[in-house]
């Protein structure tokens, strides 16, 4: 009546595993190194960002209105010496550090690797995505897998403001 064909155990296992070799190269083809990075909530920025009206060039020495009404990117108090914090500049994510009282550097917060959106961790910058450190005070990488430094953003500092360009 029936002619139904016996399964060994053997032939079960073959056949799943198969099945699962497969459904993992499929996802092997979706893994991060050939995905788009996104923006994740630890590199959120802990600075309110300065408004799309009033935020200066980030070109390297574009004028920002050469003194007198410059918009500022944040009060040099608010970035610790010897620290770094998180910003936008033109809606784009930088970074700025103070190396020496001062002395006010940024760079681009998007990492030379994978473009993800590297966060301000004191002296350092540090990329969640794939592990990538940067020196806060020079944007050079520290630990790779990034091999390029941050791109610097002129900024400088007028009165007690951080402003965008040189």
């Amino acid at each position: 009546m029936t002619d139904a064909t016996e399964l060994t155990r053997r032939t079960v296992l073959t056949i799943g595993g198969t099945g699962a070799l497969g459904g993992a190269l499929v996802l092997t083809g979706c893994a991060a190194d050939g995905s788009t990075p996104t923006e994740t909530d630890a590199t959120a920025s802990t600075t309110p960002p300065a408004s799309a009206d009033a935020a200066p060039s980030t070109e390297p020495g574009a004028d920002a209105g050469a003194g007198a009404g410059a918009a500022g990117i944040a009060a040099l108090s608010e970035v610790p010496v010897g620290g770094s914090i998180a910003v936008e500049i033109d809606g784009e994510p930088a970074l700025l550090a103070q190396p020496e009282a001062g002395r006010v550097v940024a760079y681009s917060a998007i990492c030379t690797h994978q473009q993800c959106v590297v966060a301000a961790a004191g002296d350092v910058f540090e990329c969640p995505c794939h592990g990538s450190v940067f020196e806060a005070a020079t944007g050079n990488v520290m630990q790779g897998p990034a091999l390029d430094p941050l791109n610097p953003i002129e900024v400088r500092v007028e009165g007690d403001q951080v402003v965008a360009g040189s």
